[in-house]
């Protein structure tokens, strides 16, 4: 197998134009071969001279997409490491921008062969571009390459950091919404990342706030989608599906208002309300792949969420009643909440009622938001309350200790001189002080007498 050799006293794309042109028509002939190599070989020669960079870019691709498939993976991703290169040449931004276009469809065409492969050569162009919106041109490319080929395990992990590409790109909200779909759609093929493509899929909603009712319409079925997706997440509890205009416009539609009606049952109502909507719509639900238990389940655990939100004691014949539930399954669904994070909370058997601390709102709108500044001006008060306090028992503390000081300083002339040592000293411990755990000490800034604590490892012996 022939291996590219990048010697010191040849341009290295030229190097890859002599390689690629000898393989693809090695099986004319030499009497054929040689002068089109030379050929190639010359009008790359030139295209370097004038600095042409895209057309040597042009010419380079089209020898290596004919050698594709005879040379090792090693050697295509030689060859396209320095055919990506060229990128770097032009002085402007826009002529490295088409032949990163050039670059990237060419290195799609055939998503299936080498797909992850293919995929390398794509990040690696990536990381040489300059321009943002270049770099997610190439991103989106290595998107769809990574769905046709299925090497989509590949671009996962780069998911991660997708708030700071975005960022980075400085993308409009169109290219967002592209973005956004195609990396939900990747996700809902992996049932691990149900939670991430859920987010990615709420991303992509919220770029439709602030449209007209046409737009709107574009993001329908994907709304309807987010719906079904919360309602059958065993593990979400919370959305903000209903403050999106998005969502919103299913609403008032003839075809899509009874899942508008599910979703907003499940965030802001009780278990009676499902069942009544279970008994007039059962086959809806089951079109879309909803089980009746499932939601019963999820209901119940919001359900009692809504009670630790609207209750500070919880009496167990309430929850009894509201989650129809058996009176010895109370605590069961307590405990279930507790491991979902909807409740914190202690159980009160001998009063049969929980005692909630903390509960998590299945929406976070303007009420909620009212209910938390009353709290947090309630802590505040406390708060206030606990320094004042604090501030009355040290005064009062502070005069008992002058009380004790001049107790122990009356009559004493040794204590007295001591004392009249401290601009000396600093500190000094007098027997009487440091039984009572005090040290005498002098402010050196101020020359002001003050006392302190001092550890019981310090006390004199026999103090």
């Amino acid at each position: 197998m022939a291996t590219v050799v990048v010697t010191s006293d040849e341009d290295p794309a030229l190097s890859v134009v002599r390689f690629t042109s000898e393989l693809a028509w090695a099986d004319a002939g030499p009497e054929v071969a040689e002068p089109q190599v030379a050929r190639l070989c010359i009008e790359a020669q030139e295209c370097i001279v004038m600095g042409r960079w895209s057309d040597l870019a042009s010419l380079m691709l089209t020898s290596a997409d004919l050698i594709f498939s005879k040379v090792s993976e090693k050697d295509l991703e030689c060859i396209f490491t320095i055919i990506c290169s060229l990128v770097t040449k032009p002085e402007s931004l826009d002529e490295a921008f088409e032949m990163a276009k050039l670059i990237s469809t060419k290195v799609t065409q055939q998503a299936n062969d080498k797909p992850a492969l293919r995929l390398k050569i794509l990040f690696n162009l990536y990381n040489l571009l300059e321009n943002p919106y270049s770099k997610f041109y190439v991103y989106m490319k290595a998107l769809n390459l990574a769905v046709n080929g299925k090497v989509t395990e590949h671009i996962i992990p780069s998911f991660k950091k997708m708030d700071s590409f975005v960022k980075e790109w400085n993308i409009g909200t169109l290219d967002q919404r592209e973005l956004f779909l195609t990396i939900s759609n990747i996700l809902k093929e992996h049932k691990s990342s149900a939670k991430d493509s859920f987010y990615f899929l709420t991303k992509y909603l919220v770029t439709f706030s602030g449209e007209d009712a046409y737009t709107m319409t574009e993001a329908k079925e994907e709304a309807v989608r987010a719906v079904v997706e919360f309602v059958k997440a065993p593990d979400m509890f919370q959305s903000d599906l209903l403050d999106m205009p998005a969502v919103g416009q299913l609403e008032k539609d003839g075809k899509f208002a009874l899942v508008y009606q599910l979703l907003k049952i499940f965030l802001t109502q009780r278990l009676d309300a499902y069942l009544d909507f279970h008994a007039a719509n059962s086959t809806l639900l089951k079109s879309y792949g909803l089980g009746h238990e499932d939601c019963i389940t999820k209901m119940r655990l919001m359900t009692l969420a809504d009670l630790g939100s609207n209750y500070d004691e919880i009496p167990y014949a309430l929850i009894e009643d509201t989650l129809r539930v058996n009176d010895d399954e109370v605590e069961l669904w307590v405990v279930k909440a507790i491991t979902a994070k909807l409740l914190d909370c202690k159980m009160d058997q001998m009063n049969q009622i929980v005692i909630v601390n903390r509960c998590t709102e299945r929406v976070f709108g303007l009420q909620q938001w009212l209910a938390l500044r009353s709290k947090l001006t309630t802590w505040r008060g406390n708060i206030a309350n606990v320094i004042n306090t604090i501030q009355a028992n040290k005064v009062a503390e502070d005069g008992a200790q002058g009380r004790q000081v001049r107790s122990l300083l009356e009559g004493n002339v040794e204590n007295q001189r001591d004392i009249a040592q401290l601009e000396v000293q600093g500190s000094v411990d007098v027997p009487e002080f440091v039984a009572l755990g005090l040290r005498v000490e002098a402010d050196p800034k101020t020359s002001r007498v003050k006392l302190v604590n001092v550890d019981a490892a310090e006390k004199i012996p026999g103090g």
